[in-house]
C-alpha cells in the first residue's frame, strides 16, 4: 500500500488534474468566440475539482474536507453539464 504524505499522493487528487488537463487541450479546439463563456466555464469547473481536493486535504478537521469534497463533487457536475451542453451546440463531440 502506498503512503500519502500530500494531496499529491492522492490518486483522486491525480484523476482531477487529468480530468482539468484535458478539458484545456479539449476547449483549445473551440471557437474564439466562445473564449470568455464556454471556454472559461468549463476551465474554471474542471480547474475546481484538484484544487478542492488539494484545499480541503489542508484542512484540520474531516469535516471540513468533507465538504471540500463535496464541493470538488458539485464542479464534476457542473463540467459535465457544460461538456454535455457543448456536444448539444455543436463545439465538440
Amino acid at each position: 500500500m502506498s503512503e500519502i504524505n500530500s494531496f499529491k499522493d492522492l490518486k483522486i487528487w491525480q484523476k482531477g488534474m487529468d480530468i482539468a488537463e484535458k478539458s484545456y487541450f479539449l476547449t483549445k479546439l473551440f471557437p474564439k468566440d466562445e473564449l470568455y463563456g464556454m471556454v472559461q466555464q468549463i476551465r474554471r469547473s474542471a480547474v475546481s475539482i484538484p484544487a478542492n481536493i488539494a484545499e480541503g486535504y489542508g484542512r484540520r478537521y474531516t469535516g471540513e474536507y468533507l465538504r471540500f469534497l463535496n464541493v470538488a463533487q458539485g464542479s464534476i457536475n457542473e463540467l459535465e453539464t457544460h461538456l454535455i451542453l457543448s456536444g448539444r451546440v455543436g463545439l465538440c463531440e
